[in-house]
């Protein structure tokens, strides 16, 4: 072998090592998830989601990353934190109801999941229609205008002297104004008299109770009140108040 072919090969040999450990790492598909509330509140949903995905073979850490982004139940940060997502080229951003509207603004790119979205979809104006969503977002919504009367159904049925009920709905959060609506609508039909209770940010909820006259309270399904869930649970019970809750998490907290 001449001495050039000689030199040229045993660089070869020695180069390629080296290119190949400073090769930068491959980078995982990325998950954004946009919870919120907190980690302790959504912490059973969070378990469930990181199951199914193993389920499906994606395992964080190994074929997959996850970033986590916590709004602590403060509506003004949905947008701050979709847009560092963004920033970060996540793959895909998962989100419930209340922040996907910010999402939405944030991205017509990135895909956007929503886990969940209390309202109808379309007319919320998620998606273009239920069969063919269109853009780059879709979901699981429950479909249920009849919920709200079967809430107070049962409600009735538990605390049958119901004469007058409180409604407590956060006016930030259209699915719940919404749902409000059809609670308003199903108690009148019983003929209950109604009380709302408008509700745009915490410190909002103890004066909600301040001179309050009602048999019942019926409590809209919202991150807000899911994250302040034990400050609602101490004012029903201190005004003993019956109250029925969207989630088992508002039990489980002490209702």
């Amino acid at each position: 072998m001449k001495r050039r072919e000689f030199i040229t090969l045993l660089c070869g040999a020695v180069a390629s090592p080296l290119a190949a450990r400073a090769q930068p790492p491959t980078k995982l598909p990325t998950i954004g998830f946009l919870g919120t509330t907190t980690l302790s509140a959504m912490s059973e949903w969070v378990a469930a989601f990181v199951q199914r995905l193993r389920e499906l073979g994606w395992i964080e850490g190994r074929n997959i990353a996850i970033e986590y982004r916590w709004a602590e139940a403060r509506s003004e940060r949905y947008g701050e934190i979709a847009a560092e997502l963004v920033q970060s080229k996540v793959d895909v951003i998962v989100t419930t109801a209340p922040a996907f509207p910010a999402v939405q603004r944030a991205t017509s790119v990135i895909p956007i999941v929503f886990a969940l979205a209390p309202a109808d979809p379309v007319a919320a104006g998620f998606v273009a229609s239920l069969a063919r969503p269109g853009g780059n977002a879709t979901g699981l919504s429950m479909l249920s205008p009849d919920t709200a009367g079967k809430r107070l159904e049962l409600l009735r049925e538990i605390v049958p002297g119901i004469r007058r009920l409180a409604v407590m709905v956060n006016l930030g959060f259209p699915a719940a104004v919404q749902e409000g609506s059809e609670a308003h609508a199903a108690a009148s039909a019983l003929g209950l008299e109604v009380v709302k209770l408008e509700i745009r940010r915490p410190q909002d909820i103890a004066s909600s109770f301040e001179s309050l006259k009602a048999d019942a309270l019926y409590v809209t399904t919202d991150a807000l009140f899911n994250a302040n869930r034990i400050r609602i649970n101490t004012f029903a019970l201190s005004a003993r108040l019956p109250t029925i809750y969207p989630f088992r998490e508002h039990v489980e907290a002490g209702a």
